[in-house]
């Protein structure tokens, strides 16, 4: 009897490991760590969709330099504060960043820098606001941020699906059939929609953007994300999607890191171009550390590191 126990137990543990381990694999944060500034981390603990603040890194107690990034580059950041930390080493394990899409920063900010998640709140206003250049020059407008804007780097679309594009979708036509399960990005926050429904339009004009976020939506073929970046590929991963629309980057770091993922290309006639830029929050706490932050945005060294996801230099 009490070996069966033994028995149990032990399947029972191997069972979880298992579990455990697929979801480690899977789940956001796919950086192991490497994305968080702080040199001091006391208790870790992180439950893969559970427990899991994957878009908060750094210490947000008295930082040195906070930053509120789009998400959309939430891979390029760990080797960007490194570079950045070579260059200013006074700054070294004292950076804060967020990557929630612009939408939700702009509402935090509005906030007094106060955000929510789960049963936790706590308050870090950004000492920079890097996104879109058009939601940058609305944060100029509504008086959160300070002008001018600083452009340093371009990103186009691309298809993500799962490995080996189990559906063969060819294009972005493919995307109105019923048969294919979309994760697409929600417009009422996330900017990047702007871009996708242009692209849409320029494919199958008005009827294919109504079918993808509006006739399938309805249908339940096509779901609207809250935090893109993250969401398309875990439900894609996850066998809940076919594919999404996202940028090509997000698309090469799920490769780079060895996910199931690919992407299929969008022509250029058909894709739509974002240019990305920095400005510095109104009631920055460390303007000199932000100036330094946007100007090594469009350093070589920082360029350097965008280029091997994909994106390619801002050029006006």
């Amino acid at each position: 009897m009490k070996l069966n126990k033994t028995i149990s137990l032990l399947l029972l543990t191997l069972a979880f490991s298992s579990y455990t381990q697929a979801n480690d694999q899977y789940s956001p944060p796919w950086q192991h760590g490497q994305n968080n500034d702080a040199i001091t981390r006391g208790l870790s603990f992180t439950v893969p969709d559970a427990d899991n603040l994957a878009d908060f890194h750094g210490n947000p107690q008295n930082p040195a330099l906070s930053l509120y990034v789009g998400g959309n580059y939430f891979f390029a950041m760990a080797p960007l504060v490194k570079a950045f930390e070579d260059k200013y080493p006074e700054y070294r394990g004292k950076l804060y960043w967020e990557t929630l899409p612009p939408g939700l920063l702009i509402r935090q900010m509005r906030n007094g820098g106060t955000v929510t998640v789960g049963n936790m709140t706590w308050n870090r206003q950004a000492d920079v606001f890097l996104a879109g250049l058009k939601k940058v020059n609305e944060g100029i407008e509504e008086g959160l941020l300070v002008g001018p804007a600083v452009p340093y780097v371009t990103n186009k679309l691309t298809i993500m699906v799962s490995k080996g594009n189990p559906k063969n979708i060819a294009g972005l036509k493919d995307l109105g059939k019923k048969d294919i399960q979309l994760a697409m990005p929600n417009p009422e926050f996330e900017g990047v929609a702007r871009q996708i429904k242009s692209s849409l339009e320029k494919v199958g004009g008005k009827q294919l953007v109504n079918a993808v976020y509006k006739d399938k939506v309805g249908q339940g073929s096509s779901t609207l994300t809250h935090i893109h970046h993250r969401q398309t590929p875990l439900w894609i991963m996850q066998g809940k999607a076919d594919a999404g629309v996202t940028w090509l980057s997000e698309a090469i770091f799920q490769q780079k890191v060895g996910h199931p993922i690919e992407h299929v290309v969008i022509p250029d006639d058909q894709n739509t171009q974002a240019v990305y830029a920095g400005a510095l929050a109104k009631n920055t706490q460390h303007p000199e550390a932000a100036q330094r932050w946007l100007q090594f945005i469009t350093s070589p060294e920082a360029i350097t590191i965008f280029q091997s996801y994909g994106f390619e230099p801002y050029k006006p």
